[in-house]
C-alpha cells in the first residue's frame, strides 16, 4: 500500500537500512505523474495595473500551483522586470490542460557484503515555454550512504539528497505526498541539497520513545533550486542545516515534534558573508484514521551584491529579505480491501508573510481542500482545490487553482 510505501521512505530518510539479503542488490522502481490542471485568470499572480517593479516583489508568484513539484500555471510578467522571485512554470496560462508532471526513475544498488546503498533519481519534465517545447532531464538526488556500525542508527551520506529541515521534504514525490501540490513554504524548507549529512537516532524503548539528529554541511541550504542554485557552491562556504526530534510511537498513537535550523551563506550570489538563517518546527500526530501535522518557519536573508543567479536565470539585485510562514493539514484515511485500497479526504491551511526590505510587506494565505483514492498497489487518482487570498500589500488577482494528478508507481 502507498502508506506502506511511505513508511518504508520515512525510515529510509531517518537512517534505515533493509537487512542484508532481504532484496536484491540492484533495484529498479519509479513513477509517472500525470496531471490536470486550470488556473484562474492569466495563470499567474500579476496584476495588469500593478506597476511596481521589480513584479515579482509584490506578489507572491509561487501560489497558483499545480503540482507536486510547486510548478504554477505561468510566470508571464506581462513584460515587466522580474528579479528571480519565480518558480518554474508549465506555460498552460489560465487554460485547462493535460500535463506529464513527472516522469521518474529511481535506481538503488546494495551490495550485500558492504553496509553501503548507492541511490539515483532522475526525472524527465516536459513543458511548454514560449521557446516551444523541452524536456529538463533533473538528477533530483545521487547519494551514497553508508552505516557503519551494525548496533547504531547512524548513517553517513554524500552527494545530492533530500533537505533535513523540517518534515515537508518526506512527501516531495507525488507518490507519497497525500495530496497535489506543496504547501507555501516549502520552497523554503524542501530543496535538494549537495553535500554531506548525518542522521542517527537512539531508541528509549521502556518509554515508546526515540529521539534523533539530522545534520547536513550543503552547497545551498535548504531551499529549492529555482531560489538558489545547488549543484554547485557560488561562495565556496557550506550552509549548516539540522532538525532534532522526539518520537512516541504508542501501540494505537504517533507523535512526531521536531526542531529545524539553517545557517550560511546565500547561494544565489557570491559573498560568503552575506547570511540567511531558518528556525523552524513541526509536528505529526496519528490517531486511527486521523493524521495532523503542521509547519511553521522564519527565514532571513541578508542583503548582498549585483550578481543574483538562481534556477531562473542572472539578474540584478539580491535584496534583504525576511519571511514567516506556516501550515496544518488534516488528513482522514480510511483503508480497505479489493481494487480500492484506500481514501483519503485532507484539507490544509497555509499563511505567509514575506518582505523585500524597501517593499511593500505582503501576506497571503491558502485554503486547500482534495481527496486521494488508492487503487491496487500501484495507482494514486488525486484532485485539490486552492484557494488563494491577497490578505494585504498585493493586489486581489484570480489565482485559485484546480488540479489532479494521476500517479503510478512501478
Amino acid at each position: 500500500m502507498i502508506a506502506t510505501a511511505l513508511a518504508v521512505l520515512i525510515a529510509q530518510a531517518e537512517g534505515y537500512t533493509p537487512p542484508a539479503g532481504s532484496e536484491p542488490a540492484l533495484h529498479l522502481s519509479g513513477y509517472v505523474d500525470l496531471g490536470w490542471a486550470k488556473a484562474g485568470g492569466n495563470g499567474t499572480s500579476f496584476s495588469s495595473g500593478d506597476t511596481r517593479l521589480p513584479a515579482d516583489y509584490g506578489v507572491d508568484t509561487f501560489a497558483p500551483a499545480v503540482n507536486s513539484r510547486g510548478d504554477v500555471a505561468s510566470t508571464d510578467s506581462g513584460g515587466r522586470f522580474t528579479n528571480g522571485f519565480l518558480p518554474h512554470s508549465t506555460g498552460i496560462g489560465g487554460h485547462a490542460s493535460f500535463l506529464v508532471n513527472t516522469v521518474d526513475v529511481d535506481v538503488r544498488y546494495s551490495p550485500a557484503t558492504a553496509p553501503l546503498m548507492l541511490f539515483t533519481r532522475l526525472q524527465l519534465l516536459p513543458r511548454f515555454s514560449s521557446d516551444g517545447e523541452s524536456t529538463r532531464v533533473l538528477a533530483e538526488q545521487a547519494f551514497a550512504r553508508v552505516i557503519p556500525f551494525n548496533s547504531q542508527e547512524f548513517a553517513l551520506s554524500v552527494g545530492k539528497f533530500d533537505s533535513v529541515f523540517g518534515i515537508e521534504y518526506l512527501e516531495n514525490e507525488a507518490n507519497l505526498r497525500t495530496g497535489v501540490t506543496p504547501s507555501l513554504i516549502a520552497r523554503y524548507t524542501t530543496g535538494q541539497s549537495l553535500g554531506a549529512k548525518a542522521f542517527y537516532r537512539l531508541q528509549i524503548a521502556p518509554l515508546w520513545t526515540a529521539v534523533s539528529l539530522n545534520v547536513a554541511a550543503t552547497n545551498g541550504g535548504t531551499l529549492v533550486e529555482p531560489l538558489a542554485p545547488q549543484n554547485a557552491s557560488l561562495t565556496g562556504t557550506p550552509s549548516f542545516s539540522a532538525r532534532f526530534g522526539i518520537e512516541v510511537n504508542l501501540p494505537t498513537l504517533e507523535l512526531k515534534v521536531g526542531a529545524s535550523a539553517l545557517d550560511g551563506p546565500r547561494n544565489d550570489q557570491s559573498q560568503p558573508g552575506v547570511r540567511q538563517k531558518a528556525l523552524g518546527v513541526d509536528g505529526r500526530l496519528v490517531f486511527g484514521p486521523v493524521e495532523l501535522r503542521g509547519e511553521v518557519i522564519g527565514l532571513t536573508q541578508d542583503e548582498g551584491a549585483g550578481d543574483k543567479v538562481n534556477g531562473t536565470g542572472t539578474h540584478t539585485v539580491v535584496s534583504k529579505f525576511d519571511v514567516r510562514g506556516g501550515y496544518g493539514q488534516l488528513a482522514i484515511g480510511l483503508d480497505f480491501t479489493g481494487a480500492v485500497r484506500r481514501i483519503a479526504v485532507y484539507g490544509r491551511y497555509d499563511r505567509r508573510h514575506a518582505r523585500f526590505e524597501g517593499f511593500i510587506p505582503i501576506t497571503v494565505d491558502r485554503i486547500t481542500a482534495g481527496a486521494r483514492i488508492d487503487v491496487w498497489e500501484t495507482l494514486a487518482v488525486k484532485g485539490e482545490y486552492l484557494v488563494n487570498r491577497e490578505l494585504a500589500g498585493a493586489p486581489d488577482v484570480d489565482n485559485d487553482v484546480l488540479t489532479s494528478s494521476l500517479v503510478y508507481t512501478w
